[in-house]
């Protein structure tokens, strides 16, 4: 009996032994199953092995990192060059005496006291700029230079754009005294903040009454001025 007992004891163990190998077997095919599922297919939809999936997420993760680094880039080199032109063409620069057209022109109206030159300036350099405050002005005389005494109106800052013009007025006394006055040969004209000047024909009355000293008797506007009073 004891023997059986034995016996029968071993064959229920062996058994038992056996079906546990069986059931780990098939728990590590679960596992194994499991685990190589995902991986039989790669990021691209191609079938690989485990070690397939990791390599296109590595790719991807470098890629994308490359492109972020390219568009800041990028970004930074186009905002600094939009911002360097936009403030150079924001800043404009004064009227020089070689890009403007001056002309002179009598516009004295019956019946007014005195007479009136207009000076016109016509912008010609092929770019935008700044006009402001008064011109120079010089009468060429028999007599000798007469410069011309400012209004004292307020001077505005006026942008002249490529082919437009602006004028000013030049007030002077007419010659009613009977006698010969002061011939005036010709009309020199400073534009504003320039050194360089135009000679231009007079195109008002011959001649000025003679003054006695006290000052001079012509005047001139601001820019952007035209007509009596300067």
């Amino acid at each position: 009996m004891r023997a059986n007992k034995i016996t029968v004891a071993a064959l229920a163990l062996a058994a038992g032994l056996s079906l546990a190998a069986c059931q780990s077997d098939g728990d590590a095919t679960d596992r194994s199953d499991s685990s190589a599922a995902p991986a039989t297919t790669s990021s691209h939809g191609d079938p690989g092995p485990g070690a397939t999936k990791g390599s296109p997420a590595s790719g991807g993760s470098a890629q994308g990192t490359a492109q972020a680094s390219a568009g800041k880039g990028s970004g930074e080199g186009q905002g600094a060059n939009a911002g360097t032109g936009s403030g150079k063409e924001g800043k404009l620069g004064k009227c020089r005496t070689d890009e403007l057209q001056v002309k002179a022109t009598d516009n004295t109206i019956d019946g007014d006291p005195g007479g009136t030159v207009v000076v016109e300036f016509t912008n010609g350099g092929g770019r935008d700029c700044v006009l402001s405050g008064y011109a120079g002005v010089d009468l060429k005389t028999s007599a000798g230079t007469l410069s011309a005494k400012r209004t004292g109106q307020q001077a505005s800052r006026i942008v002249l754009k490529d082919g437009g013009s602006v004028a000013f007025g030049i007030t002077y006394p007419i010659n009613d005294s009977g006698g010969s006055g002061v011939r005036v040969t010709g009309l020199v004209v400073t534009p504003p903040d320039e050194t360089k000047s135009v000679t231009l024909d007079w195109p008002g009355a011959a001649t000025l009454p003679v003054t006695d000293g006290s000052g001079s008797p012509v005047k001139a506007g601001p820019i952007g001025s035209a007509g009596q009073g300067g």
